[in-house]
């Protein structure tokens, strides 16, 4: 299964505020009675962005963005909490496909990996830098790209670190775990072929 080489990406960016946020502010758990993952993005920061009726709360997701935001960005330790993957998923159908945060919750960073969300650590100077950026000019496209480890906003430059092997995996295309296993198929039957304790009578 051929997956895309994720080397760049490059939309509009919003600021979401705060540090800890957690996986249960991202995708409410009540959201999660669902069979597959489609129409989960409705429901980021759900909690956050609406009141009980429905109606919306002050929020930058709220800001009207037609074509949405492709870049989040936030604070420290993003994605704590418990593991569960429908917070990635929650973002990624909202239509996030990047998140810069000054650091990230271990299992959220793996599970963002597997769907092909890059997410990229910069110091609170950049975040706050850029955000300003962002603020100022709501319309201000960024780029990050993985292979300079950097993020281009208004002809400025930011550091961006991606750990080794997230960085490798998705500049590589290779960051889908499963597709890469169905991939490799063919070799894995030729050395379970070759082992003797996989022999049958």
């Amino acid at each position: 299964m051929k997956l895309d080489k994720i080397t760049q990406v490059t939309g509009h960016a919003v600021y979401v505020p705060g540090e800890d946020i957690d996986t249960d502010r991202i995708i409410p758990a009540r959201f999660m009675k669902c069979v597959t993952f489609e129409g989960l993005g409705e429901y980021a920061f759900r909690d956050e962005r609406k009141h009980p009726d429905g109606t919306e709360k002050k929020h930058p997701l709220n800001a009207p963005r037609t074509g949405g935001w492709q870049i989040l960005l936030s604070g420290s330790n993003f994605g704590c909490g418990s593991s569960r993957e429908h917070a990635p998923q929650a973002l990624y159908r909202f239509g996030f496909r990047a998140i810069l945060a000054e650091s990230f919750a271990e299992i959220f960073f793996g599970n963002s990996t597997t769907l092909g969300i890059p997410c990229a650590v910069m110091s609170k100077a950049d975040i706050q830098a850029l955000s300003g950026l962002v603020a100022a000019a709501p319309d201000l496209m960024v780029t990050l790209d993985l292979l300079e480890e950097k993020v281009t906003a208004a002809d400025m430059d930011f550091p961006a670190r991606l750990p080794g092997h997230a960085r490798e995996v998705l500049v590589g295309g290779k960051w889908d775990a499963i597709a890469d296993l169905v991939e490799g198929l063919p070799q894995i039957k030729s050395v379970a072929d070759s082992l003797p304790y996989f022999q049958t009578a």
